[in-house]
């Protein structure tokens, strides 16, 4: 009884040491416990695997089970849903399942938990068939399914795209008395988001109130940029007002949600206002929020401005990313200044960005669309690396500029490489070598589009 009890005591003060992060100092409070004939037991080292794999990594936590083994102690299943765990946060999805397999080998009986961890890594990895039939397993096995099992289910099935079968179980499990979280209707509400089915996410947020529940800032954010990429602005900006209302402190990423989707349909000046209110509110701009600012600076030609914010990304320690550059760079392009464009192009080569197909993409439409097409010309011949967007980019300018059969021969040579261009560019260019007396060119543009078709 004293043994135990002392084991007890150890075990409380090497997960008090764990937590603060002093795992030299627990390793060696556990010898001196042995020195004074208190051995470990299971718990203390599961309590090790937990904190080797949060602080130090993964296999350092996974060598413990050899030492619990060289102790005569054997590790049980919560040993082993620790290791899954950490291994599937660490995104190692295929060692989660090598692990759970192992288990099984050694005998250990899994618990509900085990089977949790291993339908969320079977849906990560793009296998909803086999994570369902490991829930299906739970519900008609002697486990009973956790509210966590449900999320699980209903957040994977959402991310596979099978949004119905989770709006499907949702309302399945709702009949047989399942309470449902703020976790399963913020995955629901996310999964119907991304499906693009904003009714059926607005009817899920009117739910959601009525059950009692409080929508958090997350829940708000995934609504109101679904509005905005379903060109409901108005009912994002309802939402924004909403959340508002009710005293959310909003982060940048709600900020720039908004501010993204006013720019992109040319609200400038509310998108200002936005980003006057997010200073105010004293929010620390990230890389995003500054991307954003840059963004909307160079919609207004306020490149001098714009150029200032990567001094002060600086000044914050902030590197700024490949996208920073590229918004900078399609800047320089809209205000025609495309030697300051390639010289920033060439300063992103410097700092190791290397060649950005995006960048120089967005370099030939802003020659072509300024009307410089013999320079987009000479561009696009000098690319040894091209898209569809390219070919796009290129043949679009090219019947702006009304040279329909030099349009013509880049199109075939872009159906030629297997790479598609829009029906309406194509048809830009079939349109064009009618209006200038080349029809017998334009059937046989017609004709060489079906032949790429078939082969493709």
């Amino acid at each position: 009884m004293v043994t135990r009890l002392s084991t007890k005591i150890l075990n409380i003060c090497t997960a008090s040491i764990c937590k603060s992060k002093q795992l030299d100092k627990a390793e060696t409070v556990i010898v001196d416990g042995i020195r004074l004939g208190v051995f470990p037991d299971v718990v203390t080292y599961n309590t090790l695997i937990n904190a080797y794999c949060r602080f130090v990594s993964f296999d350092a936590g996974y060598s413990v089970l050899y030492r619990m083994r060289e102790a005569g102690i054997i590790p049980d299943v919560v040993s082993y849903n620790t290791l899954i765990s950490a291994a599937a946060r660490k995104c190692f999805l295929s060692k989660s399942l090598d692990l759970f397999d192992e288990m099984l080998q050694r005998g250990i009986n899994p618990d509900v938990w085990s089977y949790n961890i291993v339908m969320h890594c079977l849906f990560k990895i793009g296998k909803p068939d086999e994570a369902n039939r490991v829930f299906m397993d739970i519900v008609l096995g002697e486990f009973r399914p956790s509210p966590a099992t449900y999320n699980v289910m209903i957040n994977g099935l959402c991310k596979n795209g099978y949004v119905n079968n989770a709006l499907s179980l949702f309302r399945n499990l709702q009949r047989h008395g399942f309470v449902p979280q703020v976790l399963t209707y913020n995955a629901l509400i996310n999964g119907l988001c991304k499906a693009r089915r904003m009714g059926a996410a607005r009817s899920i947020l009117r739910e959601f109130r009525e059950m009692g529940y409080e929508p958090n800032a997350i829940t708000y954010t995934t609504v109101m940029k679904c509005c905005f990429q379903c060109s409901k602005f108005e009912e994002g900006l309802e939402i924004l007002y909403e959340m508002r209302s009710k005293g959310y402190t909003f982060d940048g990423f709600a900020y720039c949600t908004v501010v993204a989707a006013l720019i992109k349909t040319g609200r400038i000046e509310e998108a200002n206002e936005i980003i006057e209110q997010m200073q105010s509110n004293g929010i620390e701009p990230d890389l995003v929020s500054y991307n954003t600012l840059i963004n909307l600076y160079c919609r207004q030609g306020r490149l001098e401005d714009a150029l200032k914010l990567l001094d002060e990304i600086e000044k914050e320690g902030l590197e700024c990313d490949k996208y920073t550059h590229t918004i900078i760079i399609h800047g320089l392009c809209m205000v025609g200044n495309f030697v300051g464009a390639q010289q920033h192009l060439n300063y992103m080569n410097t700092l190791g960005f290397g060649f950005n197909l995006v960048v120089v993409n967005c370099i030939l439409d802003g020659l072509g669309k300024a009307g410089h097409i013999d320079h987009a010309m000479r561009l696009f011949e000098a690319m040894e690396v091209k898209d569809a967007f390219t070919y796009t980019i290129l043949v679009h300018n090219l019947c702006r500029a009304r040279r329909f059969l030099f349009a013509s021969k880049l199109l075939v040579s872009c159906l030629k490489c297997g790479f598609k261009i829009l029906r309406s560019t194509q048809r830009a260019v079939i349109d064009g070598l009618i209006s200038i007396g080349f029809t017998n060119e334009s059937r046989k543009l017609k004709s060489k589009i079906r032949l790429a078709r078939f082969l493709h």
